[in-house]
């Protein structure tokens, strides 16, 4: 995955806390203090769109931020809620009773320590390296169907009307009950959330022109709330009401260790959802820091930032706080305001637990529609029509892929998505690494080995054939049919000897090499001599270790050398020779001899 972060001072130090300068402190200083400004707000709003309450949001902009900073790889990653592993949070907790808002509370805490399990895990026996192998095209499907629900599930907070229907019923339908048989439309509400659109719109254009820190979300969610704060919407009148939806009370605490409830039914439900919002997790967080060391240049260790996102979701679970992942717009934001090393990220924690403290009290007058705003903004930015329309012209394979994570998203849920987009992945993979290629190969006067074409005479008395591929099983099907054609070529050309050149073909696995011998075997049982150039020291090591030499002629081995032709020469001139001394030609072979 990647994205075009506009172009900021580069970063190639990042090894706090050794090394740390004053210049760096500063660099850190300021990029922390502008992402805590767009963390808060996107904090609550995540919340909000999980469907539990603002502060365990920025709880989780507290603690994840705080972890993954202290024990990741990457100089710019930011942790903490994302929009993404919201909208599965939302999926897993579904299943609760509304009103057991305390049972859905203790089991995202549980869900949280259930993830980073599963994270620190995949870090701790290496699997990281294995996201690579996740199709771009799955997690841009993901990302469309969740940028969809992400909006749509917003549509009740914006117009002020309370959402209807269950989490257990489809987003689509949710939608239609909470439009056709949910409250009047509150005009107050849809005009406050055109006007935080209007704002952040306008306020984004102002920071893009001046070139300014990306205060356009905060400073909006801001004014706003002053605003109808002044107009008296969010001040609750004589009984206790008040005309706009507001987000809700946060104390002015910092999160404390609690162990979460676990009730043993809980596990099952979750473990599907956990099992998602790991996977995703790791893939937002490893694409992004790829994304932005690719202009930094600085070497990231996957397994190692996989660790350290499950230590941050893992801890979490115990500072009640959402389960989150690398950001995308707070990392960006981080890398373009100058940002030098992981210490930025806990700039961010410490300074948004100190506006907790400072601030918490006054979140009970933004109101939700506000919040919803915001979302809705989030989500069409998440809106990436560019890539989508390049990925559905690419390949087959990609617009499948991309296609069939996207339905999956809209039509059955996202946490669903994810595991059936990675499938798709590796069913789309294998075949494709199993494809195998065999070319027959000529050697012209000037010794030069290239693709035989089909005007052109053979070989004299042999045939070359080159392989390439990847050796695993997969393959053995192909590989098996190949090894096939080239001993019916050499019947009906009536030659005795092959040469078969492997310096193409990677990672033999023991069906690959099963095929090998038994095809090594089979030839000279039928009078065809099998001759092997450009073999690689692996495919050297499987031999000896498989007792090949106590069979197989060592002299019709050629060890790979450094120019990729040079070994097959030789061999040909092998060959060559040998076909002489057959015929009889002794001086001619004796010559030949004296050429090599």
């Amino acid at each position: 995955m990647s994205w075009n972060i506009a172009a900021a001072p580069v970063a190639v130090k990042g090894r706090w806390p050794f090394s740390y300068t004053r210049d760096e402190l500063k660099r850190d200083a300021i990029a922390g203090l502008t992402v805590a400004v767009i963390s808060m707000p996107q904090a609550m709003a995540y919340a909000l769109l999980a469907g539990i309450d603002p502060q365990y949001g920025l709880y989780s902009a507290i603690v994840v931020t705080l972890v993954a900073s202290l024990f990741g790889s990457s100089s710019h990653l930011i942790n903490g809620p994302t929009a993404a592993i919201s909208l599965v949070v939302f999926t897993a907790l579904s299943h609760f009773d509304p009103d057991q808002r305390i049972e859905a509370t203790q089991a995202m805490f549980l869900l949280a320590v259930m993830v980073g399990s599963i994270q620190i895990l995949i870090g701790v026996f290496r699997l990281g390296d294995l996201t690579r192998y996740i199709s771009e095209a799955v997690i841009l499907g993901f990302m469309f169907a969740a940028s969809i629900q992400l909006a749509l599930g917003q549509v009740g907070n914006a117009l002020g009307v309370r959402n209807k229907g269950t989490g257990d019923q489809h987003l689509f339908y949710r939608l239609w009950l909470t439009l056709t048989e949910g409250d009047p439309v509150s005009l107050k509400a849809l005009g406050v959330t055109a006007g935080t659109l209007a704002l952040a719109l306008a306020l984004r254009a102002v920071v893009r022109r001046y070139k300014l820190p990306q205060f356009d979300m905060f400073a909006s969610l801001l004014l706003v709330a002053v605003v109808v704060f002044l107009l008296g919407w969010t001040i609750p009148g004589a009984d206790g009401k008040v005309v706009l939806r507001v987000a809700g009370t946060i104390p002015d605490s910092l999160p404390s260790f609690s162990i979460p409830e676990i009730k043993l039914k809980w596990i099952p439900e979750l473990a599907p959802d956990a099992l998602a919002i790991a996977f995703l997790g790791l893939l937002e967080a490893l694409a992004i820091a790829k994304s932005i060391a690719n202009q930094t240049r600085q070497t990231l260790d996957f397994n190692r930032q996989c660790v350290a996102e499950g230590l941050a979701n893992f801890t979490g679970g115990f500072f009640q706080s959402l389960p989150g992942s690398g950001s995308l717009s707070r990392s960006a934001i981080n890398f373009q305001a100058g940002a030098a090393t992981r210490f930025s990220g806990v700039i961010v924690a410490v300074i948004v637990g100190s506006a907790v403290l400072a601030f918490a009290p006054l979140s009970r007058f933004v109101p939700t529609a506000s919040l919803a705003a915001l979302l809705i903004l989030t989500a069409v930015r998440l809106f990436d029509l560019h890539r989508i329309r390049y990925t559905l012209r690419a390949t087959w394979v990609d617009a499948g892929a991309f296609l069939v994570t996207a339905i999956s998203g809209l039509a059955i849920g996202l946490d669903s998505a994810i595991l059936i987009g990675v499938c798709v992945s590796i069913l789309l993979f294998v075949p494709r690494a199993a494809k195998l290629k065999a070319n027959e190969l000529f050697v012209d006067d000037h010794k030069v080995v290239r693709e035989r074409l089909s005007r052109e005479r053979p070989n004299d008395g042999f045939l070359i054939f080159d392989l390439e591929g990847e050796l695993f099983f997969g393959a053995a099907p192909e590989l098996q049919r190949q090894l096939a054609f080239v001993e019916k070529e050499a019947k009906a050309r009536k030659v005795e000897h092959v040469l078969l050149r492997l310096k193409r073909v990677r990672h033999p696995d023991m069906v690959s090499l099963e095929a090998l011998e038994h095809f090594f075997r089979q030839s000279e049982a039928h009078g065809l001599k099998i001759w092997l150039s450009g073999l690689q020291p692996d495919m050297l090591q499987a031999f000896e270790r498989l007792g090949f030499a106590e069979w197989l002629q060592a002299h019709r081995l050629f060890r790979s050398g450094p120019d990729d032709l040079s070994s097959t020469i030789e061999a040909v001139n092998s060959i060559r020779r040998e076909l002489l001394v057959q015929a009889g030609d002794l001086d001619e072979a004796g010559a030949l001899i004296y050429q090599a």
